[in-house]
């Protein structure tokens, strides 16, 4: 069922460190744990049994020369679980040497670019390949905003009114949206595109609300790969198609919906031989476990108590739901952090099933102003279902109007998303209502895409006849109620 009887390659691709990786990572199977291996020549992106797959992989600490330290990694390599404690302080060591690097493009981009990137900065539990192979812009290094009633500090009151209006004493937002296209996806897509790379892959594609065309876009344009874009005919932001249009990917707008266009987006990879980046494919979900490392560190490794995100096709509370779990194993973190996966309630089948106590698998018709989690059949249900069960997490829903006032929030303290994104603050601000979320918890919330993504919705657009005599006079009156003279 997921085997690819179509050759993917295009003749370029790279056997030796092919069968590196082979030796270190296979493909588990989240529904009934069948393993397959890691690479092929014919990518897998379902178990026979229908599954969505995740990567296993050995982990191992890179400073070979040291016996002794290495062998306490091997025995960790087999059994996550099994962690020598002295690992953790040697993991945060190693990602601090190289977060002291440039997050600019470096001079040197053989021996920099990899710990310039917010991703391959943590390789080894990424995706441990030969770093020439690596499509980096680079991404990551995003900040990490305190936006609490307490933990705001001083000259930011804009800022505060976040925390104000979420109820909340310490809360830091994420933003994802200040990667190379604007959102999260690049993360990724870095990882994506460079097994497509590794692989020797003749084309990519995805189906996409907006942001996965972009990024994909972006990446295989930087690689000189052909990409292939399915896109829903209406209810796509048109700062995200202008992306994939500007980037040089080729568009194909389908009559239905993103769901309908996965469909489809599947069927054409598996028969055609190209190479598939939506978050079905494991090694996106991989790239995106990186949120979750960044932030941790961002936190000195001092784990939050809550991480909220929207949450639309599932990848990024699996992704980063995985960084935790991992990263508790390896003693970066002393405990895994609660995670509150929030959705539009026009597209809530993962919230439906929540609230069914995950008895059944829900599916809508999904109808919301934010596109980017406008998705009524996400494909990491899985993945993230295991998350929110593992992390004692919940699962809420938001109506669009409150996002909108959210958004509005955001963007009135400077900082500014997209509407998806706002479902996080809407999301948290709800939780905390309902005593969920406690005030004094520390609470990371994830925005996901940039403002301009969407520069319609949700923002106050220009009036006709707006326009005011050019003198003092008529100065003084536009301003009247805004500042006091």
């Amino acid at each position: 069922m997921g085997e690819n009887p179509t050759d993917l390659q295009s003749g370029r691709s790279n056997s030796s460190a092919l069968k590196q990786l082979a030796t270190v990572i296979a493909l588990r199977c989240v529904e009934c744990a069948s393993l397959y291996p890691g690479v092929s020549e014919h990518p897998r992106y379902r178990c026979d049994c229908g599954g969505v797959l995740d990567v296993d992989a050995k982990i191992h600490y890179p400073l070979q020369q040291e016996p002794a330290l290495q062998a306490g990694f091997e025995t960790l390599a087999t059994s996550e679980s099994d962690v020598k404690p002295f690992a953790g302080a040697h993991w945060r060591q190693l990602f601090e040497e190289r977060a002291s690097h440039s997050p600019t493009w470096p001079v040197n981009v053989v021996t920099q670019l990899p710990d310039s990137s917010g991703v391959w900065r943590y390789r080894e539990l990424i995706l441990p390949i030969p770093e020439q192979y690596i499509v980096s812009r680079p991404e990551g290094n995003t900040c990490l905003y305190p936006v609490g009633r307490e933990n705001c500090g001083n000259h930011r009151a804009g800022h505060r009114q976040i925390g104000h209006y979420a109820g909340l004493d310490y809360l830091f937002l994420k933003h994802e949206g200040e990667n190379p296209t604007g959102s999260f996806k690049d993360r990724g897509m870095t990882v994506g595109v460079t097994m497509a790379n590794l692989l020797g892959a003749r084309a990519v594609a995805c189906a996409s609300t907006g942001n996965t065309s972009a990024s994909l876009a972006s990446y295989a344009a930087q690689l000189g790969l052909p990409g292939i874009v399915f896109l829903p005919s209406t209810h796509v932001a048109a700062g995200k198609l202008a992306q994939s249009l500007a980037y040089g990917a080729t568009t194909v707008q389908i009559e239905g919906d993103f769901d309908d266009a996965m469909r489809l987006v599947e069927q054409v990879c598996n028969e055609l031989g190209i190479y598939l980046l939506n978050s079905l494919n494991p090694f996106r979900i991989e790239g995106q476990k990186a949120i979750g490392f960044e932030l941790l560190q961002q936190l000195a490794w001092e784990a939050p108590d809550w991480l909220v995100l929207p949450a639309g096709n599932l990848g990024n509370t699996s992704a980063i739901g995985k960084a935790f779990r991992q990263a508790h194993r390896l003693g970066l973190i002393a405990h895994v952090p609660r995670i509150a996966a929030v959705q539009a309630s026009g597209a809530n089948p993962f919230f439906r099933s929540f609230m069914n106590g995950f008895v059944s698998r829900e599916y809508v018709q999904a109808q919301t102003i934010a596109t980017a989690i406008k998705i009524g059949d996400p494909v990491s249900y899985s993945r993230a279902r295991q998350v929110i069960e593992e992390s004692n997490g919940v699962v809420e829903e938001v109506s669009d109007e409150e996002i909108l006032a959210a958004k509005a929030v955001i963007d009135r303290s400077g900082i500014g998303c997209e509407p998806a994104s706002a479902a996080t603050l809407a999301g948290a601000r709800k939780l905390v209502e309902r005593g969920i979320i406690k005030r004094e918890e520390r609470v990371v919330g994830i925005l996901t895409g940039n403002l301009l993504k969407d520069s319609q919705t949700g923002i106050p657009q220009p009036k006709q006849g707006d326009a005011i005599t050019a003198s003092i006079e008529a100065v003084r009156r536009a301003l009247a109620n805004k500042i006091s003279f």
